[in-house]
């Protein structure tokens, strides 16, 4: 028994809808991919943005603040008699 060789080969139609469905996953992915990097670029923007607010808010401070707590002055009893 011969197998037509025309039977192993999809039909045209099969063919142009996987081209088309693959052309759509590659749509899609490049949507995704410039989708990442806009947020990536604007990630970037804005740790910039708070490196300068830092940088700006710690050079105009006149003195270096801390979140030490004040220590109270020491009060000398007289020593007992």
């Amino acid at each position: 028994m011969k197998i037509c060789p025309s039977s192993r080969r999809a039909p045209h139609n099969e063919s142009g809808m996987i081209t088309v469905i693959f052309i759509a996953l590659l749509g899609i992915m490049m949507v995704l991919i410039l989708a990442e990097s806009r947020s990536l670029i604007r990630l970037h923007q804005e740790v910039k943005w708070v490196e300068r607010q830092q940088i700006r808010r710690l050079n105009e401070s006149p003195a270096p603040q801390t979140n030490n707590v004040a220590a109270r002055p020491r009060i000398l009893l007289p020593p007992p008699n």
